[in-house]
């Protein structure tokens, strides 16, 4: 392995260390970030659906206060079990039925709130830093899927006066769906540019610690009838998103709580913040939308999406007649992952592996195959690659000539360098295609692999790795490990001792030059696979897999490539004694 091999190697990994790093903050999503200058249009942002039937006069037939205790109300549907207070009449609990999550054995909750003064689907009267209506409301539900919470409400408006209003927040929920309905009704007889905010929850699940779990994050996400705006959000963080929008909301790696206003004209900017007042150690984060001001009694509909990041789930909101609330042109499915510029490779490497895992029914296994066929199709570019150093070995004395020779004129140095390149068949580019082609797969690899839903849950081998979307596990410790946590994990050693041993067989056929210190031949073959050891210790499974069935194969390749090295090596050897 010569000096500028080893050169090109620890540039490229750190290249593609700082990709996987920056690549959500510098391109979250490079091809649809939302544009500065960009207005939603009457024509993409409307949301098509059959007329609701609302009836104002619901709130005022009862001004009074019945209820003085909380209550709690359990609504069970096909995907959810959910829990309503008459506290502000807001949720409290929204349990996915069908996603259990690993660490709590129980569904996913959608709704942590963290605190008891801040609560998914609360409305408060001001502007955003406004407290939420945390009074107990009058409940009325004249069957099990549709609960409507009324109070009367006294605000101080500016010159001191207080105006009465009614409030009332009607809940629809789908039996079969993962959207469910809020209804946002006021009326008063002296309403004055009242304004009101709407919140999502302010935790979603499964809890992760960002610490310790690089592989997790939370995401405000906006649409605007043609470009999605997805922005990762770290702890402490309070920000307005000044733009217009379809909808938006909040979401994780595999689930996402989305508002979508029926009239988003009416909507003014929102927000996401992380600024609440923790009751534990989980990461959380929160949009909270804001309703542009009003004189009038109001009767406003939001659709609210509690559930998976999943294409199919998400794309039936497209088409009317593929979902029973009959919305069409929502395109939700604007909130899965992209890795940006390199989402069309995604998109092909992913349609390939869910063709092969067609017939085997088992992602793991599909990893595995669409791995090796990868590593088989990229096997000449590779060996070209390793040929062609061998080739650059053998018109270095030359090269070195020329750069002696003309040092001071650099055009006729390029002239006579590339005569060289011309008489002896090689192409200096020759040996960047393959590298580059492969460093393209590994960005693409790594986003669909931690983000691609269906590995969430999947099992590839029993009783070791049960879960593709996150690392193995074979004993949990009492205790953390600083930049490791308190699992036990097998597979990054094996993957680790891969990269051991594949530098070992590569630096074993390399094309060592006289530059080539033994500092740099242990840098390479020990300390980076031990630096990977630790950055992907916790990294999910279904992606370690893939670096070391890589590897794994790689191996072989390489002893053949280092066979016809030394054969062509011994072709020159005796070239020169003749």
């Amino acid at each position: 392995m010569n000096k500028n091999t080893i050169i090109a190697i620890v540039l490229s990994t750190i290249v593609v260390l700082a990709s996987l790093i920056l690549q959500p903050i510098l391109f979250p999503n490079t091809a649809n970030n939302v544009a500065e200058s960009e207005n939603v249009t009457e024509e993409t942002s409307a949301v098509k659906v059959e007329e609701d039937k609302k009836d104002l006069s619901l709130i005022v037939e009862d001004e009074s206060d019945k209820n003085v205790e909380e209550q709690f109300f359990e609504i069970t549907t096909k995907n959810a079990q959910i829990v309503l207070t008459n506290r502000g009449g807001d949720m409290i609990s929204y349990k996915l039925l069908n996603h259990i999550d690993v660490d709590t054995k129980d569904g996913i909750q959608m709704v942590d709130n963290v605190s008891k003064t801040n609560r998914a689907c609360a409305v408060a009267f001001g502007d955003v830093n406004s407290p939420i209506n945390n009074e107990i409301f009058n409940v009325t539900h004249k069957d099990e899927n549709v609960y409507l919470f009324t109070k009367s409400i006294s605000i101080k408006k500016e010159d001191g006066s207080v105006s009465k209003i009614i409030l009332g927040k009607r809940y629809t929920f789908d039996p079969e769906s993962y959207v469910f309905k809020l209804d946002i009704l006021i009326h008063g007889d002296d309403i004055e540019n009242l304004v009101y905010t709407l919140r999502t929850s302010p935790q979603i699940g499964p809890h992760f610690d960002p610490k310790l779990n690089r592989y997790e994050n939370r995401q405000f996400i906006s649409f605007n009838g043609e470009k999605a705006k997805r922005q990762v959000i770290s702890a402490k963080q309070f920000k307005s998103y000044n733009k217009d929008y379809l909808w938006n909301g909040i979401g994780g790696k595999y689930f996402v709580n989305l508002v979508v206003p029926l009239n988003p004209e009416k909507m003014d900017n929102s927000y996401y913040s992380t600024l609440i007042n923790e009751e534990n150690n989980y990461s959380n984060a929160q949009a909270i939308c804001v309703r542009k001001p009003f004189s009038e009694d109001v009767e406003d509909s939001y659709y609210m999406y509690y559930g998976p990041r999943e294409e199919k789930a998400l794309k039936i909101f497209n088409v009317a007649e593929n979902n029973s609330w009959k919305l069409s042109g929502l395109r939700l499915n604007e909130c899965l992952n992209s890795n940006g510029w390199l989402g069309w490779l995604e998109t092909i490497l992913k349609w390939f592996m869910e063709v092969i895992n067609k017939f085997v029914h088992n992602w793991g296994v599909s990893i595995i195959i669409m791995t090796i066929l990868i590593k088989l199709l990229m096997f000449p570019f590779t060996k070209k690659q390793s040929l062609g150093t061998l080739k650059m070995q053998e018109i270095q004395p030359k090269i070195q000539a020329i750069q002696a020779k003309y040092k001071d004129n650099q055009q006729k140095l390029q002239q006579e360098m590339a005569k060289i390149y011309k008489d002896n068949g090689y192409n200096p580019m020759s040996g960047c295609l393959p590298m580059l082609v492969q460093f393209l797969i590994l960005f693409a690899m790594y986003n669909l692999f931690n983000n691609y839903f269906e590995f969430r849950g999947s099992s590839f081998i029993p009783h070791w790795i049960e879960d593709l979307s996150s690392g193995d596990s074979i004993y949990t410790l009492k205790f953390d490990i600083p930049f490791f946590g308190n699992q036990v994990r097998i597979l990054p050693f094996i993957y680790l001792a891969s990269q051991l041993l594949f530098g070992k067989i590569t630096g074993n056929g390399g094309t060592a030059a006289p530059g080539t210190s033994q500092a740099q031949m242990q840098m390479m073959m020990y300390v980076m696979p031990v630096m990977f050891f630790v950055m992907f210790y916790n990294a999910p499974s279904g992606l370690l897999l893939y670096w070391t069935v890589s590897n794994i194969f790689q191996m072989g390749q390489q002893i053949i490539i280092n066979k016809t090295m030394k054969q062509k090596k011994a072709e020159l050897a005796a070239k020169k004694n003749k």
